[in-house]
């Protein structure tokens, strides 16, 4: 046999002789078995879908889907005013795979309940604020009130005869009339709901005649003709709605009303998990079809770092915990 075949039978023999682990080694290298993420995201957001903070999750959701390579798999889980989904996420194990939408109803809790079982500061990884919007005042369009001067002046002729709508007992849209309440001596009657879309839906159907909330929420509401904004809690006019005037324009002089959204993660989970998550997230938000969508409807996209938004959640918690003391709210 010639020396040429000889030698390249015994390269053929030699690759096939392998051990099938040398076989893998190449395709391990270029996809590491530690890769996050390698299966799908479990995304808890803890309102109904309709409201602010499912609009904003649903479309980071599908974002992060093509940014990261894996199915970010949205789970409404209701109830407790964003309690019962934040215990739930508090709970899970540490690895990435269960994520959750935190709101400034997180930061509120705390303050609300002596039997809470999960702590945003202790049981939780901050990973980034995605966004923060201001409330805006809405009634039902057959009420007869243009503007809020008129609105106090609708409520004090019928004490009581009016009602509003939040999110939840001790949430923020409900934290939010009760200082507007405070302002103007108002009485009237708070209905609450299991999350911002459910109660601006009967608002725009006259079942209950007002409340705070985001712009994202109320915008079809108002399109239709079935809701009426009077004025937005931030210290200036909203760009993409700049008829809308301020709260203190009208008349409440320094008053503000305005949540914010974010992401959180179990406790303990790895830090390149959180910076790979991190990451992706202030890519999405700096897309220039999310900035367009999201400014466009209120939000104004932040993207901090986690240290940034650690830092911002855990001044939250007691500045809120004086609104809920001057409230009296409580969920015990």
């Amino acid at each position: 046999m010639k020396r040429w075949v000889r030698s390249l039978l015994i390269v053929m023999l030699s690759v096939v002789a392998l051990p099938p682990a040398s076989v893998s080694a190449q395709p391990k290298a270029s996809h590491p078995s530690g890769a996050y993420p390698s299966k799908t995201v479990r995304f808890i957001i803890t309102f109904p879908p309709g409201g602010a903070t499912d609009i904003l999750a649903r479309v980071l959701a599908q974002k992060l889907r093509d940014t990261m390579g894996q199915q970010f798999l949205i789970d409404n889980r209701i109830g407790a005013a964003g309690n019962m989904g934040a215990e739930l996420a508090a709970r899970a194990a540490p690895d990435g795979y269960t994520i959750l939408m935190s709101t400034v109803g997180n930061a509120i809790n705390a303050s609300l309940s002596s039997t809470q079982t999960y702590d945003i500061l202790r049981d939780f990884e901050a990973v980034s604020e995605l966004a923060s919007t201001s409330f805006m005042l809405v009634v039902h369009a057959g009420v007869a009130a243009a503007n809020v001067k008129e609105l106090v002046a609708l409520a004090k002729s019928k004490p009581g005869a009016l009602n509003y709508g939040s999110s939840g007992t001790g949430g923020p849209s409900h934290l939010s009339m009760e200082l507007f309440k405070n302002a103007t001596q108002l009485n009237i009657v708070h209905v609450p709901y299991k999350g911002s879309g459910p109660a601006s839906a009967d608002v725009a159907a006259g079942q209950i005649h007002m409340m705070f909330t985001g712009l994202s929420t109320a915008q079809p509401f108002m399109t239709a003709g079935k809701l009426r904004a009077l004025a937005i809690g931030r210290p200036k006019r909203l760009p993409s709605a700049p008829d809308i005037p301020t709260i203190d324009e009208a008349g409440v002089k320094g008053f503000e009303a305005s949540t914010w959204f974010g992401v959180h993660v179990p406790a303990k989970t790895p830090r390149p998990i959180i910076t790979a998550l991190h990451r992706s997230i202030v890519a999405v938000l700096r897309q220039p079809d999310t900035a367009e969508r999201f400014e466009g409807q209120g939000y104004d996209l932040v993207g901090s770092s986690p240290e940034e938004f650690s830092a911002y959640v855990r001044n939250e918690v007691p500045k809120w915990a004086s609104a809920v003391k001057k409230s009296g709210a409580r969920m015990d």
